[in-house]
Formats: C-alpha cells, structure tokens, sequence
C-alpha cells in the first residue's frame, strides 16, 4: 500500500510555484517569505470577524466518536505510510483536517460514518473482530479488496465509495500541510533573484542602469 512515489508524481506535476518580482530591499523579501510560508490560525489579521467566527464554531465540536478516530487513523497512516523521508499522514495531523471538513461540508458525514460501519461489519464477518484490532496483515487484506475499484467485486461497492473518499481526503489534508509541502519540495511563491538587464541588451537600446538604481535594485552576483 506504499503510494507515496506516485502520489508524489501527481502532486508535483499539479502543483505551481509562481514567480514574484524581487524587492528592492532584502528586509521585505524575508517578510514575504515568511508570511507566504505561514498557515492562518484563529487569530490571523487576515481573516475577517465572521471567519474566525466559523473557525471556532467548528473546532468546537467533533462529529467522530474515539472508536472511528482510531479507525481513520489506520486507514490514513495506510494510505499514507511514515517513510525514511517523510512522516505518516497521522504525523500531518490528517484526522484533525478530516473532522473540520466533515463540520464545514456535512455532506460528507453519512458516506463516512456509513463506510466505517461497513469496515467494521466486513472485519467482524472475517475475522471476528472490529476493524481497529485487526492485525496490521488483516487490514490491508481488506483494504486491499476496496483500493482499487477496477478490481473490486460489486458487493465492496459501498467500501469503494468509502475508501475513494478517504483517499482523497487524506491526500488533500497532508499535501496541505508543512509535512506534505516538505515531502514534495514545495516551496511556495518565493521572491526571484534578478540580475538586471543583460549589458548586451542595455547596449543595443543605448540606455545605462542609474547609480541610484544599482545601488538599491540591482544585485549582480
């Protein structure tokens, strides 16, 4: 269940960078370095009162019981395993990326609690037991019947349905995060380092950098 290579593969290809005209002064471009690589928290000056307002309305309540945290938290850390480069989606905190989106889109709730159940009705016709306390080979053996829908039987296909979703929230959560930007090497929008106007270019057009302007914007190096 190791997917991390190409999911990898999909992000890097998806993902833009972007390129920022360099400030004049070194101060500002370390400012905007920084606030770009910075997450918004509640208490952000960007965010506007009614913002901060749905933020703490909720983080103030959890749709999932302990029981399916617990099972969320194995079926994130198998789609997203702790490798030698990288944490596990666990270490991203995906379950916590998880319950706010089940608050913000309760749309999604139903098909998640009901696929849960389906796990655990599955694991205790199979081996007696729910889910969360199957041993780590019993649970990818039924994760395996439902991660790839091309392959699955058309009685697994609610499990289908489940799994997909999970998938991709689970993907969508750690990407997003600093964990998930590292793994990738993705920066982020970072200010350029400009040169200046070739000397051949400034030459044919008969025109010459100010010393105001070499002094203040230009950094030859």
């Amino acid at each position: 269940m190791d997917r991390r290579s190409s999911l990898k593969a999909l992000l890097v290809g998806t993902v833009s960078t972007g390129v920022i005209v360099e400030a004049c002064q070194s101060k500002d471009k370390d400012q905007a370095a920084t606030a770009a690589s910075q997450p918004k928290t509640e208490d952000d000056p960007t965010r506007m009162p009614e913002e901060k307002e749905k933020l703490q309305e909720l983080q103030a309540k959890d749709f999932f019981t302990a029981e399916e945290k617990a099972t969320l938290t194995i079926l994130a850390d198998i789609i997203i395993p702790r490798d030698d480069t990288s944490g596990s989606a666990s270490d991203g905190r995906v379950i916590d990326f998880i319950s706010f989106i089940v608050q913000d889109k309760p749309e999604h709730q139903t098909p998640l609690r009901g696929g849960l159940r389906w796990l655990d009705l599955r694991a205790l016709n199979t081996y007696e037991k729910p889910f969360r306390d199957l041993t780590s080979q019993q649970q990818l053996a039924i994760v395996d019947t439902i991660a790839y829908p091309k392959k699955a039987k058309p009685e697994d296909l609610q499990g289908v349905h489940f799994f997909t979703l999970m998938r991709n929230l689970t993907i969508t959560g750690f990407y997003t995060t600093d964990i998930g930007f590292k793994d990738i090497g993705y920066v982020g929008n970072r200010p350029n380092q400009w040169n200046g106007v070739p000397p051949e270019v400034l030459k044919q057009y008969n025109l010459a950098y100010t010393e105001k302007e070499l002094k203040e914007c230009i950094s030859f190096t």
